[in-house]
């Protein structure tokens, strides 16, 4: 990760040797003699990386380092003084320097702070990045069924061939995010970032921004730089989940990315180069959305690189009792309940139902019984055998009924299923929340 660097220092023959020796190590590099030019610059562009010479012609180096402290973006900054002036090191870094060079200084330890400083930014981002935790409910549970036992060769072959595009399809809630996570997992380093992307999540008018990040003054609140989630995702996996409801201009930026490993922030004149794998995942028939001109071709075949079909649970029901076992333990540690395990009636039950919301679903059903049973047996006699199940209390319409009324009670239906969660109702039908909310005749 090369950070975009600012050098500041009246020592125009320093400067010149010092830019061409951090952009021989890949840091694109600006110079400033000045505060005066310092601060022209940084109106212009974000900087991850500031290092600044104590004495300048127009004033102390200190004050823009205080300056630098304010901003929505702070960079990390490198201060420059005098030989043996330790009592000015230790005001640069009182102040928020990370670090400090004096004079005269060598080029080697230069570029040494520089690569520091890009591990120390790459630490903060994986601290501040709550998509990168690990999560115990990302964790795969061992499959027992062959169908899924083949998905997960398959990406586990993948995980360590070069990092290829992947997408994922499948009914909401089979688990594409936990194999996504898996894959990178499998193939990254346990310090790699991992970003998912919720692409319906994303507003139309600000989607790009929120993927490609922007520049100061790109629009009319951007007051400072920010990096987007393509930007932070260096180095590790990017993971779009129902990238079908990506815009046409966020998926032609997209694709060229996905070709180059380049992008332009928005607003931005420097292109960025990062390496990192995607992985795609929807619930669409994409081949069938490109036929009606609502998904670039281009870019469906560039994702498709490697493309598995998550079956759903209703199809691999040898793998209910380990799910169900594991979820369970998950339960347990997160609500600090006694040990819980199923009952064989209720394992008969879980077997008979057809999960539309599939391993979702399961964990709703179990943490449901967690609460409001008893225990330390679960029965799950509520259950019955809905969801579709041949007999019990599923969906059912008594007399005919326009399409428009059919799929407004089924909406409701699913909502009651699912206890009111209603952006997990719009997941489960595998709609968008405002669609889901039309699907309810609600505003």
């Amino acid at each position: 990760m090369s950070l975009a660097t600012l050098l500041v220092d009246d020592d125009r023959g320093f400067s010149a040797v010092a830019v061409a020796a951090l952009q021989r190590e890949g840091f694109p590099v600006t110079s400033a003699h000045s505060l005066h030019e310092a601060r022209r610059a940084l109106q212009g562009q974000a900087y991850e990386l500031v290092v600044l010479d104590r004495r300048l012609p127009d004033g102390d180096g200190l004050t823009l380092l205080a300056e630098l402290k304010g901003l929505a973006q702070r960079p990390i900054v490198v201060m420059v003084t005098a030989h043996g002036d330790i009592a000015s090191a230790v005001d640069a870094m009182r102040l928020g320097a990370a670090d400090y060079l004096a004079k005269p200084i060598e080029l080697s330890e230069l570029v040494m702070k520089a690569k520091r400083a890009s591990q120390e930014l790459k630490l903060r981002d994986r601290l501040t990045r709550a998509e990168g935790e690990l999560s115990g409910r990302r964790r795969l549970i061992p499959p027992q069924s062959e169908k899924l036992k083949a998905v997960v060769a398959t990406l586990e072959r993948i995980a360590h061939s070069p990092k290829s595009a992947v997408v994922l399809l499948g009914e909401t809630g089979s688990g594409k995010e936990v194999l996504a996570w898996h894959l990178h997992l499998t193939g990254a380093s346990e310090a790699a970032p991992f970003i998912h992307v919720n692409c319906a999540a994303l507003p139309e008018t600000t989607a790009e921004s929120e993927l490609f990040g922007h520049e100061r003054g790109a629009f009319t609140d951007a007051r400072s730089a920010r990096r987007g989630l393509v930007e932070l995702a260096d180095g590790g996996t990017l993971f779009l989940d129902e990238v079908g409801e990506l815009n046409a201009p966020v998926q032609a930026k997209l694709l060229t990315f996905l070709d180059s490993g380049r992008f332009r922030r928005l607003g931005g004149q420097s292109e960025l180069t990062i390496s990192t794998r995607v992985i795609a995942a929807t619930n669409k028939n994409l081949e069938a959305e490109v036929a009606k001109g609502a998904f670039r071709e281009d870019l469906w075949f560039r994702l498709s690189v490697f493309k598995l079909e998550v079956p759903p649970l209703r199809e691999r029901r040898e793998d209910l009792p380990g799910l169900a076992a594991g979820l369970l333990e998950r339960i347990e540690a997160e609500l600090k309940t006694a040990p819980l395990k199923l009952s064989k009636a209720a394992l008969d039950r879980l077997q008979a139902y057809r999960f539309p919301g599939n391993v979702r679903e399961l964990r709703n059903i179990l943490e449901r019984a967690a609460v409001l049973e008893p225990g330390p047996e679960l029965n799950l006699e509520w259950l019955g055998g809905g969801g579709g199940a041949t007999q019990g209390t599923g969906f059912s319409v008594a007399e005919p009924v326009t399409l428009d009324e059919l799929e407004q009670r089924y909406a409701r239906y699913v909502l009651e299923r699912l206890g009111g969660r209603r952006m997990e109702a719009a997941k489960t039908l595998g709609v968008s929340h405002p669609t889901f909310l039309k699907l309810l005749k609600e505003p």
